[in-house]
């Protein structure tokens, strides 16, 4: 698992927080992160706070990375290191918003975006590729199902707020609240939208 260090080092805000351990209502355990294939898959932060976030790259340094913004801002993640093991555990931990990326070993983000859509019960999960991304591999994204689409490198500021954006649509809390929101297709600095 990384330090502190290596997670600042990769650009994330660390604040030395630590996080409780216990079971989260999906049955999935709190306070480890994920690590290998085959295992069990982890999570941390506070449970129900700001919702769950189901967060798949086959980089581990990248998932840190995500993970680490995410909880500060009192979201629970679950990680994955790629597509199969994303569909094998989204049925027990029941994500508010799935972030993928879409290079990925046994299964790549475009394809488990189709197999989330087709799914009836995942269909309505919103799904963010964060990615490095071609523009085929972006038009290839929205044939698929993809609700948004955050280019790497990102800030994780604006990571967070697609987050919060995804999880408020879920939620159909309607406006988001953010001043001059993207209108659906439009791309704002490495950000787009769909509906």
């Amino acid at each position: 698992m990384a330090t502190s260090e290596g997670v600042r080092a990769a650009g994330a805000r660390w604040w030395g927080r630590g996080w409780g351990r216990g079971a989260s209502p999906a049955g999935v355990e709190v306070g480890k992160s994920r690590t290998r294939h085959g295992g069990r898959a982890y999570s941390r932060g506070v449970p129900g706070l700001s919702g769950r976030v189901l967060v798949v790259d086959d980089n581990k340094v990248i998932r840190q990375l995500i993970r680490v913004n995410l909880e500060l801002e009192g979201f629970e993640v679950v990680t994955a290191a790629d597509g199969a093991e994303c569909l094998e555990i989204v049925h027990r931990v029941r994500p508010d918003v799935v972030t993928l990326d879409v290079v990925m070993p046994r299964l790549d983000g475009l394809l488990t975006a189709a197999r989330l859509r087709a799914d009836a019960r995942t269909r309505d999960i919103p799904i963010a590729i964060i990615s490095a991304c071609t523009q085929l591999e972006v038009d290839s994204g929205r044939s698929a199902g993809v609700d948004a689409f955050l280019a790497k490198p990102f800030e994780p500021t604006e990571m967070v707020r697609l987050v919060r954006r995804l999880m408020r649509r879920r939620k159909g809390d309607g406006e988001d609240g953010l001043p001059g929101a993207p209108a659906p297709g439009d791309c704002v600095d490495s950000v787009t939208v769909w509906e």
